[in-house]
């Protein structure tokens, strides 16, 4: 049986979507040491998956709620958001699909000129309402209402209309094996698309997605062009990218350059 203390922490994970050790040492009152153990038991019980100073919830079938993630890794989002914006010149086209981080990209496109976006992300297209500068396209379909993604039939055969420069995608958990994986197979069968009706494709992720994992194979690392993450912490990965020929851009690095050809 769980202690009382154990499924406060669930909770909170459920909430927020990752706890610290430190944070919940002072919310409890107790020693860090007793957390660590309390995060190991639900670790070994599969509750929740170990991280660097606290865990993540853990499932494999559902994924973290929209604010929890929006929460999770915000900073490193940020900077993501910002490197793939320098990667897209002014005058593109471009898909960007649903996800927190992607919408990091939207936010730093704003600044862009003469971009059409198409997306099935309603966040992605609220966004950019007011920026002239930028035509928004946004698919119909079934909307989703946990985080404003527009999925199903009808949005797969909306992104077969368009051939264009850049898709930015997301992913909502990567595996070592360098498979790309998400929940929801409605979204797999319109990121698919998207992937297979742009000329350079764009995965912007951070690392935590690397400790996480979901059911459903979206795609292969080496179907994609560029990956963008703020820290790459698989040393085989970094190799399966060489192999594959992927850029691979770690924006957390102190020796991280800005690609050479921004265009802005």
């Amino acid at each position: 049986m769980l202690i009382e203390r154990h499924n406060a922490i669930l909770e909170l994970a459920r909430q927020m979507g990752r706890v610290s050790v430190d944070d919940l040492a002072r919310r409890f009152d107790v020693s860090p040491q007793t957390i660590r153990k309390d995060l190991n038991e639900l670790c070994d019980r599969r509750l929740l998956a170990r991280t660097h100073g606290g865990a993540l919830l853990s499932s494999g079938i559902e994924n973290v709620g929209y604010e929890a993630r929006r929460i999770i890794s915000s900073k490193e989002k940020a900077d993501i958001g910002e490197s793939v914006a320098a990667l897209i010149p002014d005058n593109a086209s471009i898909f960007i699909n649903i996800g927190t981080t992607t919408e990091a990209v939207a936010q730093a496109l704003l600044q862009h000129r003469g971009l059409m976006v198409i997306t099935n992300n309603i966040n992605v297209a609220s966004l950019m309402r007011g920026y002239t500068q930028i035509e928004v396209v946004i698919a119909g379909g079934v909307l989703r209402h946990s985080d404003g993604g527009i999925v199903g039939e009808a949005a797969v055969d909306f992104m077969r209309q368009f051939k264009v420069d850049f898709a930015v995608i997301g992913s909502s958990a990567i595996d070592p094996d360098g498979s790309l994986l998400d929940y929801d197979y409605r979204e797999v069968k319109v990121t698919k698309t998207i992937m297979d009706n742009a000329r350079h494709v764009i995965l912007a992720a951070d690392s935590t997605k690397f400790e996480r994992t979901a059911p459903v194979r979206v795609a292969h690392l080496s179907q994609v062009d560029t990956f963008v993450t703020d820290h790459c912490p698989n040393p085989g990965f970094v190799q399966i990218a060489a192999e594959a020929e992927v850029e691979l851009i770690q924006t957390g690095r102190q020796d991280a350059e800005k690609p050479a050809h921004d265009q802005r």
